[in-house]
């Protein structure tokens, strides 16, 4: 009785809950986003790396802005398409950060291994895994 339709079901529709099929548009769009979360973790990064040893009356103020802006993005990139996104956009963070972690070729550090630049690094990284670990309801499409 393999042949037989229950009622109420039909075949050619995706079961609920289901992505369905992935069409060529789809996967272009994934891509798309992918890049664009990569390029917008990488001027994040660069942006917060320039920034972060800035301070306004004695407080770290570029480190608190830095790592807001980058606790925002980590948070929009987590909403815009889900994990790959995020990770897209934490990877683009990370190599930005780390590129311009290196000593330049005049001796120029912008990073340097002090605690404001260690907050940055490891507190940027932190960021993002708390944004992986955010409740999915958060992020659930409402209708």
């Amino acid at each position: 009785m393999s042949g037989e339709q229950h009622p109420g079901t039909r075949h050619d529709e995706p079961a609920p809950g289901s992505r369905g099929p992935r069409t060529a548009g789809d996967l272009l769009g994934v891509l798309v986003r992918t890049l664009l979360a990569v390029v917008l973790g990488a001027v994040l990064g660069a942006l917060g790396t320039v920034t972060h040893l800035t301070t306004w009356l004695g407080l770290p103020a570029g480190l608190v802005l830095a790592l807001a802006l980058t606790a925002s993005t980590a948070v929009l990139t987590r909403a815009w398409a889900g994990y790959g996104t995020l990770l897209a956009g934490a990877v683009g963070w990370l190599v930005a950060v780390q590129a311009l972690s290196v000593q330049g070729p005049g001796g120029d550090v912008l990073v340097p291994a002090t605690v404001p630049g260690l907050v940055w690094t490891y507190g940027g990284l932190v960021v993002w895994g708390v944004a992986a670990f955010l409740p999915r309801r958060w992020f659930a499409a409402r209708r």
